[in-house]
C-alpha cells in the first residue's frame, strides 16, 4: 500500500490535536532507524462476526500503516478449530472491505505457519526449553498457583529432551486422547505474571480445521502463533488492546528464544468500551443462538454486518473511531457519540424522501378528481447536483395519524398541525384545511375531508390564513407500500453485563418495532439494498435488502432527526 495520504503530523496538526502515543512511537522508530518500513496487522479469530470494538482496531492498524507508507495484513488467528468456520472468515473479509480498507497481498492465516510453528516447538524441546506435560487442565490450572501464590512445577517438567521429542511427535501423530497431553514452555512457576508460569504451546485438538483439514490434531496456543505470526511477516508494530498487555512478556520470550526471521514488537491500546452496549463475542452468539435477535446481522447487533444492514455508513463508523482517539487509559465511549457520527454524515448524504408510517386519508375535495400536479423539491437541499425530485399532488392524500387531532381547542403552541376548521401546510405543496371527520360505527377516524387554498404552492396564503406549521404526506394513488422497522438500543441498561449482571435482564422489549401498510412517494419504488433517504419529519432510514424483495420494500430507521431520547 503507497502513502497517498497527509503526512500523520500535518494530519494530525491539521486535526487540531497531538500525534498520539503511536504515532510517536512509530515517528521516533522511523526517525532512529528502528524501523525501515511500517507493517501492521490486524489478527481476528474467525469465531463470530466483527462489532464495533474491532472497528478502532481495524482503523488503527490500517490508518497508521497509510498514514506512514506501510501495509497492513489481514491474517486470521485460526488456531482453534473447534470454535472457527468459514462463515465468520468471509464475514470478516467483507466488514473490512466495507469499512474501505485493502489489506496486503492475500489474506493470511496462522494456519499458514503451521508447520513451521511445529519445527519450532521441536526446537524448544531440543533446547530444552519446552516439554510434555500430563497433567489434565483442571490439575494444571490447581499447579499453577494464584496472583499472591507461585506455582509448583508440574511432575512432568524434568523430562528428559530426547522422552519430550517422542512424545510430542506422538501426539502430532494422534496416538493420545485429547485433553490428554499438552506442550508447555518451561519458564518460570514463581513469576508473578501468571503468562509466563510454563505456558501451553500446543494442546490436542481432534478437530477438523477449515483450512489444513485434518492434517493436524494438535494446535498451537495464541500466544505461541501470536508473536511468531508477526515476526514471519515482518510486522514492525503489533497493536494489541491492554488486556494483552500481560502478555508482553511472554510474547518477548518466544521472539527472544526461537530462530524468527525479524523482530516485532507490541503496543497495547484501550479498547473501545460502548456503553448500552455488549461486545463480549460468547454473548453476542448467546444472543443469536438462543434467538433474542434475528441472527449476527440483526440491525439492533453492535456488529459490523448489523450496524451496515441498519443503514450506518462505512464514513461515520470511521469518523467515530477517531472522534473518540487512541490512547493508554481504559474509558467507556457515550453510544451518543457515535450516533452523532452516524447523524452528521447521513445528514450530507442522505436524500430527502417522504414516507407516511401510520396513514391517513384525507380527501381533498376541491382539488379535480382524476388530476394529477406535480410538485418539484430538491433531492438534497444543500446537494444541487442530486437533482430534483417529483411529487404528484392528487386528489386523496395520506398524512400521519399523528399529524391530525379532533379538538380544535388545542393552542398551536402545543399542536402545530392540522385541526378541524383549521389550516396546515403539505410540505412543498398546499396549505389545507380540514373541514370535516369521517368515522365508522366504532368512532374510529376513516378520513379527512378537506379543502386546499389556491395559489398556495410554493408561495404564501392570503391574509387570514395562518397556518398552524408544516406536515409531510404523499399521494395516495401515486405512492408505494413498505413496511418500516423502527429499532432501539437493544438494552435498556448503560452497563448491562457490568459486574454481576445478567445482560439478558437488560434487553430492551421495545427495540424493534414493525409497521406495515406505509405508505412512500413514488420515487422510492427504485430504491434498492443498502440505499439511504432522510424520511423528512421521520428520520434517516435504509432499505434491508436482506427483508426487501417481490413482497415490497422494508426500510431500517437507522437513526432518528434529533440527539437526545
Amino acid at each position: 500500500m503507497t502513502n497517498k495520504s497527509t503526512p500523520p503530523q500535518a494530519a494530525a496538526a491539521s486535526e487540531g490535536r497531538p500525534l498520539h502515543f503511536i504515532e510517536q512511537i512509530i515517528t521516533k522508530d522511523l526517525g532512529e532507524g528502528k524501523v525501515k518500513r511500517v507493517v501492521t496487522r490486524f489478527p481476528p479469530e474467525p469465531n463470530g462476526y466483527l462489532h464495533i470494538g474491532h472497528a478502532k482496531s481495524i482503523c488503527l492498524n490500517f490508518e497508521l500503516a497509510e498514514a506512514f507508507g506501510g501495509v497492513c495484513n489481514l491474517r486470521f488467528d485460526d488456531t482453534n478449530p473447534a470454535r472457527e468456520e468459514q462463515e465468520y472468515v468471509d464475514a470478516i473479509k467483507a466488514d473490512v472491505a466495507w469499512l474501505g480498507f485493502h489489506w496486503d497481498g492475500e489474506v493470511k492465516y496462522s494456519s499458514d505457519y503451521f508447520d513451521t510453528f511445529y519445527d519450532w516447538a521441536v526446537a524448544l524441546v531440543g533446547a530444552g526449553k519446552a516439554y510434555v506435560c500430563d497433567l489434565s487442565a483442571q490439575q494444571a490450572s490447581e499447579y499453577r498457583g494464584w496472583a499472591t501464590r507461585p506455582g509448583r512445577d508440574s511432575p512432568n517438567r524434568g523430562r528428559s529432551v530426547e522422552e519430550n521429542l517422542d512424545l510430542l511427535a506422538r501426539m502430532k501423530a494422534g496416538e493420545f486422547d485429547e485433553g490428554s497431553r499438552t506442550l508447555r514452555a518451561k519458564i518460570d512457576m514463581a513469576s508473578p505474571n501468571m503468562h509466563l508460569r510454563d505456558p501451553v504451546l500446543y494442546r490436542i485438538r481432534k478437530e477438523s480445521h477449515h483450512q489444513t483439514g485434518d492434517k493436524w490434531c494438535i494446535y498451537p496456543s495464541y500466544d505461541f502463533a501470536h508473536g511468531q505470526g508477526d515476526a514471519i511477516e515482518g510486522v514492525s508494530h503489533s497493536i494489541c488492546t491492554l488486556e494483552f498487555a500481560d502478555h508482553r512478556p511472554l510474547y518477548d520470550w518466544f521472539i527472544d528464544n526461537l530462530p524468527v526471521p525479524s523482530r516485532p514488537r507490541q503496543y497495547e491500546f484501550a479498547r473501545l468500551e460502548l456503553n448500552y452496549t455488549v461486545t463480549s463475542k460468547r454473548k453476542l452468539k448467546q444472543l443469536v443462538d438462543e434467538g433474542h435477535v434475528g441472527g449476527w446481522d440483526d440491525p439492533r447487533m453492535p456488529t459490523l454486518s448489523g450496524m451496515r444492514r441498519r443503514g450506518y455508513t462505512p464514513a461515520a463508523v470511521r469518523r467515530f473511531c477517531d472522534m473518540i482517539g487512541v490512547t493508554r487509559a481504559a474509558s467507556t465511549v457515550d453510544i451518543g457519540t457515535l450516533e452523532y457520527a452516524v447523524r452528521d454524515d447521513l445528514n450530507e448524504q442522505a436524500p430527502r424522501a417522504m414516507c407516511v408510517l401510520d396513514p391517513l386519508k384525507v380527501v381533498v375535495g376541491n382539488f379535480p378528481a382524476g388530476e394529477v400536479e406535480h410538485m418539484t423539491q430538491p433531492a438534497h437541499p444543500q446537494r444541487q447536483a442530486m437533482g430534483q425530485r417529483r411529487l404528484p399532488f392528487t386528489r386523496e392524500i395520506f398524512i400521519d395519524r399523528a399529524d391530525f387531532n379532533e379538538d380544535s381547542g388545542l393552542s398551536r403552541k402545543k399542536f402545530k398541525r392540522l385541526v378541524p376548521g383549521e389550516w396546515v401546510r403539505l410540505r412543498g405543496a398546499y396549505v389545507i384545511r380540514a373541514d370535516d371527520v369521517i368515522k365508522n360505527t366504532a368512532g374510529e377516524i376513516l378520513e379527512i375531508r378537506a379543502s386546499l387554498v389556491p395559489g398556495t404552492v410554493g408561495a404564501n396564503p392570503p391574509e387570514g390564513v395562518r397556518p398552524r406549521g408544516v406536515i409531510h404526506w404523499v399521494s395516495a394513488s401515486h405512492s408505494i407500500d413498505c413496511e418500516v422497522r423502527l429499532y432501539d438500543r437493544l438494552f435498556t441498561d448503560e452497563a448491562p453485563d457490568a459486574g454481576e449482571k445478567n445482560f439478558l435482564d437488560a434487553l430492551n422489549p421495545h427495540s424493534l418495532t414493525v409497521l406495515s401498510g406505509c405508505r412512500g412517494e413514488q420515487g422510492l419504488a427504485g430504491a434498492a439494498g443498502g440505499d439511504h433517504f432522510q424520511f423528512e419529519r421521520e428520520g434517516y432510514f435504509c432499505v434491508d435488502g436482506k427483508l426487501s424483495g417481490e413482497g415490497g420494500l422494508v426500510f431500517n430507521r437507522t437513526i432518528g432527526l434529533k440527539e437526545g431520547r
